[in-house]
């Protein structure tokens, strides 16, 4: 009982924190970014060694671990997120419609700020840093709810944030990190009268847990199970380099090519398309009956497999990919639909009407013509950094970032008029 009145505590302190927070000036908010950004570039190794602490304690072969690692490379990329956010234009007090009612009323629809957003996330500690950037460049206050996997890395970020948020004399529970234990998440989910609204950020099992047990309501962030479809008039050069950026690049990333969908005609080429990624990469490959028999011959056999059905619909995190031949594009839809989690799917052909065709019928947040599926990130779409991909239809879909953080309400300019 002393812990679940020790959180009302702190949600009521970051209710009142969400109050201020909605009110500074743009100004201020850039510059506290832009501080940010100065204090974890100069404390980099400081970080360095809270995520260390956080890596020893995960097996390096998990999917996970290159989730949780920071480096001074990835930090650079952080610092410049936070900056390039802080010089992105407000989201609020913008007027998205206007009317003028025959008695006189002026009607004005204006963005305004979410409220409190709870991020509940695992393994990936640049996390804390987006989510308290976007929140606070758009005038919410958030409550994190990070694993135990970077517990030290969240706690070394959270102490930066409030550090800068001390300085400007805001109140430092606007960015509210919960314990990494279990047992907090509970209380953040059922926090009806603070949190506004919850985002999962993770695996699917954490996904379906948070939309399952949450009071608060959920914009659903999916897992990425990623298709590919090489169409009968693909470019072959064009196959080649999308499926080794989309697979290779990094592989546990939620917008990772999983399953690779080819046209029959196409099937002998494979050979081509994978070339030297059993050697560079030790990708694995689950190939259904005719795709291994193409690859069989110029395939490390201990790297090529037979596919089950458990190989489709899997998001694998790993270098594993699975192949699916099929007899038309709408074959290639078909499995899309059965399997897909409606993050991000692509086609690559040069035949216009095959790509319209595709565009008009697959179902998600984002469909690629002819280019990488790891285009599939807030900062890739200009919008300097991510709360998580919407994968649902309602209020958000896709990368989600400033705007999506936005809600609004209607402003009635009067003149003493009455209703009859």
């Amino acid at each position: 009982m002393q812990k679940s009145l020790s959180f009302i505590k702190d949600f009521k302190q970051v209710k009142q924190a969400e109050k201020r927070i909605a009110l500074l000036q743009d100004e201020t908010i850039h510059q506290v970014l832009s501080e940010l950004a100065d204090l974890t570039e100069k404390s980099t190794a400081a970080l360095l060694i809270a995520n260390q602490l956080d890596l020893d304690k995960m097996d390096p072969t998990d999917p996970k671990y290159d989730r949780l690692e920071l480096n001074p490379e990835r930090i650079q990329g952080i610092c410049k997120d936070l900056r390039k956010v802080a010089e992105l234009p407000s989201p609020l007090r913008k007027i998205l419609e206007h009317r003028e009612m025959p008695n006189g009323l002026i009607l004005e629809k204006v963005s305004v700020p979410l409220g409190t957003v709870g991020i509940v996330f695992e393994s990936r500690p640049n996390v804390t840093f987006d989510v308290f950037a976007l929140c606070f460049k758009s005038g919410n206050a958030c409550i994190l709810k990070g694993s135990r996997d970077a517990h030290h890395s969240n706690e070394c970020i959270i102490n930066f944030i409030h550090q800068i948020l001390s300085k400007h004399n805001i109140p430092t529970h606007g960015a509210f990190l919960a314990p990494s234990k279990r047992e907090a998440l509970m209380p953040v989910l059922e926090a009806t009268q603070y949190v506004d609204v919850i985002i999962p950020r993770g695996s699917q099992s954490l996904i379906d847990y948070v939309r399952a047990y949450s009071k608060v309501p959920v914009i659903e962030t999916g897992a990425g199970i990623v298709h590919t479809y090489i169409d009968v008039d693909a470019d072959l050069v064009k196959a080649k380099a999308i499926v080794r950026n989309a697979k290779t690049r990094r592989v546990s990333v939620c917008n990772a090519l999983d399953t690779l969908i080819i046209h029959r005609s196409m099937v002998k080429h494979l050979p081509f398309i994978l070339e030297s990624l059993d050697r560079d990469h030790n990708l694995l490959v689950y190939a259904d009956q005719r795709a291994f028999d193409s690859l069989k011959e110029n395939f490390y056999p201990a790297n090529l497999f037979k596919a089950n059905p458990t190989h489709y619909g899997t998001e694998f995190l790993s270098m594993k990919m699975s192949i699916k031949c099929v007899e038309d594009i709408d074959a290639a839809i078909e499995h899309i639909d059965l399997y897909s989690s409606k993050h991000s799917e692509a086609i690559i052909s040069e035949n216009e009407a095959t790509l319209q065709y595709f565009q008009d019928r697959v179902d998600a947040a984002v469909v690629y013509t002819n280019t990488s599926t790891a285009f599939t990130d807030g900062g890739q779409f200009g919008m300097g950094a991510e709360i998580g991909i919407s994968t649902q239809k309602l209020h958000a879909r896709g990368p989600m970032a400033l705007p999506e953080l936005t809600s609004y309400k209607w402003i009635v300019h009067g003149n003493g008029q009455i209703r009859d």
